[in-house]
């Protein structure tokens, strides 16, 4: 019943007509009233933000920080947090190349398309970082490597905070999301980094232009909250033992180790 009535609920207001209202209204002058308050009641560490001026909640949303303000604690052969936000599940990928997040499965192959580009993350390792609307939006490479593919799925977006993964249609595999495939420079293997576009703000922009990266650096970054899925080879990563499902996480701390 719950999940039936969220479910309507989100169908009903997440269509053309009302994100469009608010990805127009974000980025007028009009949203500039409600900027502190926003800050406010998100606590937001202005401090560590290169600007402390704004025209727009969007530009606020999309905030750069400091130079200083997320050092890259991942040294060689460990991976780099590539968002602030909360580190929702993480584990190892099934044989069927699924994985489960708060009680619904997902399939890879849906997620990337492809069964082709799935089968090599057969039994490799997951991660889903969940961003809310709190956060710093900017997304950053976890890894050296270069970029061997990159594209679009999906077309609507549902909401992926803990009440859309628990109730919602597959948001991680159904979502508006841009796909990009890395080759790792220091361990050669390949690593999908899906950023999944959250509820009626679909915008996820692409700001690295070059095919090769480095750790740390600024690939792009979301409009609104939304959740970065990371995809590992099988035998290529483990994961740092201290990490607990639901810690807050931050860009540059060190994820684990590749092999």
């Amino acid at each position: 019943m719950k999940q039936g009535f969220y479910r309507m609920f989100i169908e009903l207001t997440n269509n053309r007509a009302t994100s469009g209202f608010l990805r127009k209204f974000s980025t007028s002058r009009l949203s500039k009233v409600l900027i502190k308050p926003y800050i406010n009641a998100f606590k937001l560490n202005m401090e560590e933000s290169k600007n402390t001026s704004f025209p727009t909640l969007h530009a606020l949303f999309t905030r750069e920080l400091k130079n200083d303000a997320r050092p890259i604690y991942a040294g060689e052969n460990e991976l780099a947090c590539p968002v602030d936000g909360v580190l929702e599940s993480h584990g190892k990928i099934e044989k069927d190349i699924q994985f489960i997040v708060k009680g619904k499965t997902y399939s890879i192959i849906e997620m990337l398309g492809s069964k082709e580009m799935a089968d090599k993350y057969n039994e490799g390792y997951y991660m889903v970082l969940y961003l809310s609307p709190s956060h710093y939006h900017r997304i950053h490479s976890p890894i050296a490597g270069e970029v061997i593919s990159q594209f679009e799925l999906g077309a609507k977006s549902y909401p992926v905070n803990k009440a859309g993964l628990t109730y919602g249609k597959d948001p991680l595999s159904k979502n508006y999301r841009v796909v990009s495939e890395v080759k790792s420079s220091e361990n050669g293997k390949h690593i999908a980094m899906i950023k999944v576009g959250a509820m009626f703000v679909n915008t996820i922009v692409v700001t690295a232009k070059e095919k090769r990266l480095k750790k740390g650096s600024e690939v792009g970054y979301f409009s609104f909250g939304s959740t970065v899925v990371l995809l590992f080879e099988a035998d290529s990563f483990t994961a740092n033992n201290k990490l607990k499902s639901g810690q807050p996480i931050k860009v540059g701390e060190n994820l684990g180790k590749l092999h």
